[in-house]
């Protein structure tokens, strides 16, 4: 976005989700061990099974009404387990989003310096939102969870500002001014509430292609950044 993804399929390009918000795929399903638990299901062993599990109980019963107990006893894990994969039951939501950052901050830092601004960073936010087909529904459900469900907001702030800072970064050094400026951090908050739009506008429309639309509110979000600025 964002950038955001689920660890439940596996990316189809190695760069970075709103703006973004994304996190890397791993096989759906993930790894398992013999062993069942008393619904006959494999012990969940692996970070990318425990949150496709996780998913699924949302799905079913709500996030807000599923708790980390419920997600362990499905796993066939203890509490204490849980937590050595995740943090919180937020954190399950949100993959390995500080991971993605990184590749997110590979991404504006291999930028063309001779593009436009807001080239570059439009081609790298396109970059950082590209699935394989195959995961879309996951991530789909992810960015559902993480943009309607109220109690994941805060956690959600927090986690953007991280996102809006490397955006930040990067307009601060292409523009030759500081990272308290006005300018590059208008662009920060700008391209991320341009991210959320379009994946607002592709929660809402199965049909639309997100690529698409971050490009075309990236392009319309340099109507008003493109172009000469005057330096520090």
């Amino acid at each position: 976005m964002c950038g955001v993804v689920a660890d439940t399929g596996r990316r189809e390009s190695v760069a970075g989700g709103a703006a973004g918000v994304r996190s890397a795929e791993y096989p759906a399903g993930g790894d398992a061990r013999e062993g069942a638990t008393r619904t006959g299901r494999p012990r969940v062993t692996s970070r990318a099974a425990l949150e496709r599990l996780g998913f699924e109980l949302f799905a079913r019963q709500g996030f807000d009404a599923t708790t980390v107990d419920d997600i362990a006893a499905a796993a066939g894990i203890g509490r204490r387990t849980f937590f050595r994969y995740f943090a919180s039951k937020n954190d399950l939501v949100w993959g390995d989003f500080e991971d993605q950052l990184v590749r997110l901050e590979h991404l504006l830092a291999a930028t063309d310096p001779a593009a436009p601004m807001m080239d570059a960073l439009r081609g790298a936010v396109v970059e950082f939102n590209r699935f394989d087909p195959a995961v879309v529904p996951w991530h789909r459900q992810r960015m559902t969870l993480i943009l309607r469900v109220p109690t994941l907001h805060a956690d959600s702030t927090v986690r953007y500002t991280t996102w809006r800072a490397l955006v930040t970064e990067f307009a601060a050094r292409r523009m030759g001014r500081p990272v308290s400026d006005l300018l590059p951090r208008l662009l920060g908050h700008a391209a991320l509430a341009a991210c959320i739009a379009a994946y607002e506008h592709w929660l809402e429309d199965e049909e639309a292609s997100l690529g698409a639309l971050l490009d075309q509110a990236m392009r319309q979000l340099a109507i008003g950044f493109d172009g000469a600025f005057p330096g520090p």
